[in-house]
């Protein structure tokens, strides 16, 4: 209920806020900021339209796929980096580097590669998450307490018996935070290249938003935007690191 309460009275402040700047003081027009009211009618002639169930499932598979790739490629790149110390010297620097990269870099190559097209889109995905999740991996790994490898070896465990039953478990809970950025990276990705080459998705409906001067339909489509990432976030990563607090033991330290 608390929470509720305060959701209400940010709504109530932004209502205020637009009544004042708008009617009263005339600071600015209705259509450089929307009220709550005018959102949520975007929403419903979204909703009502089809036009926002196309774009939820449209921008969703395009995530999930793209996300998917990153994941793969970024697990694997983070565990050859630590595996091996040329490479860690060699190419963890300029990983560092792509990972400052905004995704709306590799628009280009991605048009100019795949077109405009699902490539495209996906491209631009797996670019923008994949060095940040190799970077996680990487650093949680190289992170992990030397008392469990050194406890370990003391018992017999070597080679890749020790990799897999020892650092990759300690690694763990690092490494699921380093994925929800990487999610998180992903979602931005995927919104900067519908933005540009897509007819279809969240991307090109704030877009069109844009074009239409409607900044009601602009805003709900980032509070969409928002509530699917928050959800998706609970939905799966929650689990994943309650799951991963109580086989550690880590629940009563909350």
């Amino acid at each position: 209920m608390k929470k509720i309460a305060f959701y209400i009275l940010l709504i109530i402040i932004w209502e205020l806020v637009y009544r004042l700047g708008v009617d009263v003081f005339k600071v600015w027009k209705a259509y450089s900021f929307p009220s709550p009211l005018n959102v949520l009618k975007s929403i419903y002639v979204l909703m009502e339209e089809k036009i926002l169930w196309i774009a939820v499932l449209t921008s969703m598979k395009r995530l999930l796929i793209g996300y998917a790739i990153s994941l793969v490629v970024g697990l694997a790149l983070g565990l050859v980096i630590v595996r091996y110390k040329y490479i860690d010297e060699n190419l963890t620097p300029l990983i560092l580097g792509l990972q400052t990269l905004p995704s709306v870099c590799w628009i280009p190559f991605a048009i100019l590669w795949y077109g405009i097209s699902e490539e495209s889109i996906i491209f631009v995905i797996a670019m923008g998450s994949m060095f940040a999740i190799s970077i996680a991996t990487e650093s949680a790994i190289k992170n992990i307490q030397p008392l469990y490898t050194k406890a370990a070896r003391t018992m017999g465990a070597k080679g890749m018996k020790l990799y897999f039953n020892v650092t990759l478990p300690a690694a763990l809970p690092t490494i699921v935070s380093g994925l929800k950025q990487g999610w998180s990276f992903a979602w931005r990705a995927l919104i900067s290249g519908e933005m540009i080459s897509a007819t279809k998705g969240l991307g090109h409906v704030l877009m069109v938003g844009r074009d239409l001067a409607d900044i009601g339909q602009v805003v709900a489509v980032m509070l969409i935007i928002i509530a699917l990432g928050l959800l998706l976030d609970k939905a799966v990563f929650g689990k994943i690191e309650a799951s991963i607090r109580q086989r550690w033991g880590l629940e009563a330290n909350r």
